[in-house]
């Protein structure tokens, strides 16, 4: 048997009035997730435990079949876990963003969609001018970038830079016990990125700066059983993110690197997609993550959004089933992790809804997989970390 688990970041939303009330997914054109709909299964499920908060990383390990409640620890010690970084005892992970600000407000979570070379240029020199025997900053993929403090704590309240956008950045600033050391870190960092030549650069071209880190997400290294003795087989994660590849790693998947893959609507979308291909001939499990939706979600671009969902469509869902299903018996399971509404561009931690179709699983009424038919289906998994279960049924 063959499995496949494709989860379109961010793809849930709220009905947008523009388009009559319908969301982006109800919009968009997908007639492959509306053929593995009709297929098969639709229901909802809760990726985000209540009073958990609902980011990506709380989502993801429910989604791959663990419960956040007793695993989560933070999501930087996940990202560091897919860059080999190896935590100690004592060693604290935070995420890292370059951000840009204005004015004293959040712009842009992302500074400006700044590429990973640039960024790690801009992290090379926190590095030499920040850095010390206590922290040590490390380049990841684009703004997603890390520290470590050797000997730190996990006391402080952070706030993820998302969820802020086009707010007054003073009230979101870490507090609590150690939060001295990191507001320092981040004051100091705005001296350092505010003539760099990739700033100077970007500036000329007419795009924004990355002029400010802002640090969150802390956490101190977690444990997970291996994916392959839980469920039987062996398996393998496609994602531009390193946090779905920390877990991924933590987990004992392989993970497949695909050079063209951003993260973003410019994503190599068929270098995912082959890659996948390849993975399913070799192993029994693939996960694809693609996290396009959700930023465009974040930057509130509505056309980006469907484009986004159709390409998954497209590109990725459709080709996988008939590849997987030429393999022999198989199954899919397609959910989002989280809504990331356009009105809002943050997360909300509403169940979302899911599809799941294949050798052995039942068919219900539904034609399609949208929030709607989600909500109106008698199936609700109110464990997210338990829908996985029935994929391997």
């Amino acid at each position: 048997m063959k499995y496949l688990l494709i989860v379109p970041d961010g793809m849930a939303d709220d009905p947008v009035p523009e388009l009559g009330g319908r969301t982006p997914l109800m919009a968009a054109a997908t007639p492959h997730l509306d053929a593995i709909a009709a297929e098969g299964m639709v229901g909802r499920v809760h990726t985000i435990p209540e009073g958990m908060p609902p980011g990506s990383d709380v989502a993801a390990l429910s989604i791959m079949g663990y419960d956040p409640a007793r695993v989560y620890t933070g999501r930087a010690p996940l990202e560091a876990a897919s860059q080999g970084i190896a935590l100690g005892p004592d060693d604290v992970a935070f995420r890292c963003n370059l951000i840009t600000v204005d004015d004293g407000r959040v712009v842009d979570h992302s500074g400006g969609e700044i590429s990973s070379e640039e960024a790690a240029q801009l992290i090379e020199a926190i590095q030499e001018r920040l850095g010390s025997d206590r922290v040590r900053f490390y380049p990841g993929v684009s703004y997603r970038n890390l520290m470590v403090w050797h000997g730190g704590t996990t006391g402080m309240e952070t706030t993820p830079p998302h969820d802020i956008l086009g707010q007054a950045m003073e009230p979101h600033l870490p507090r609590g016990e150690g939060a001295s050391l990191l507001l320092q870190l981040m004051r100091e960092s705005r001296d350092v990125l505010a003539d760099h030549p990739v700033n100077r650069k970007r500036k000329a071209e007419g795009k924004s700066p990355a002029n400010l880190i802002w640090l969150w997400g802390q956490g101190r290294a977690p444990r997970l059983e291996s994916f392959p003795r839980l469920r039987g087989v062996s398996g393998a994660v496609i994602s531009a993110v390193d946090l779905i590849r920390g877990i991924a790693r933590l987990a004992e998947l392989n993970v497949v690197l695909v050079p063209g893959a951003t993260g973003r609507l410019d994503t190599d979308w068929a270098g995912k997609r082959d890659a996948a291909r390849q993975s399913l001939a070799e192993v029994d499990f693939v996960m694809v993550h693609l996290e396009a939706p959700d930023e465009c979600g974040h930057k509130g671009d509505l056309e980006g959004k469907i484009r986004a969902i159709e390409w998954t469509d497209r590109e990725i869902i459709g080709p996988l089933w008939e590849a997987a299903r030429s393999m022999g018996s198989a199954r899919m399971l397609v959910l989002p992790d989280h809504y990331t509404p356009l009105s809002l561009r943050t997360h909300v931690g509403k169940p979302v809804p899911f599809a799941l179709a294949g050798e052995g699983i039942p068919r219900d009424a539904a034609e399609r997989m949208d929030e709607a038919t989600g909500e109106a289906s008698p199936v609700c998994v109110s464990e997210g970390w338990r829908l996985i279960e029935r994929l391997f049924a």
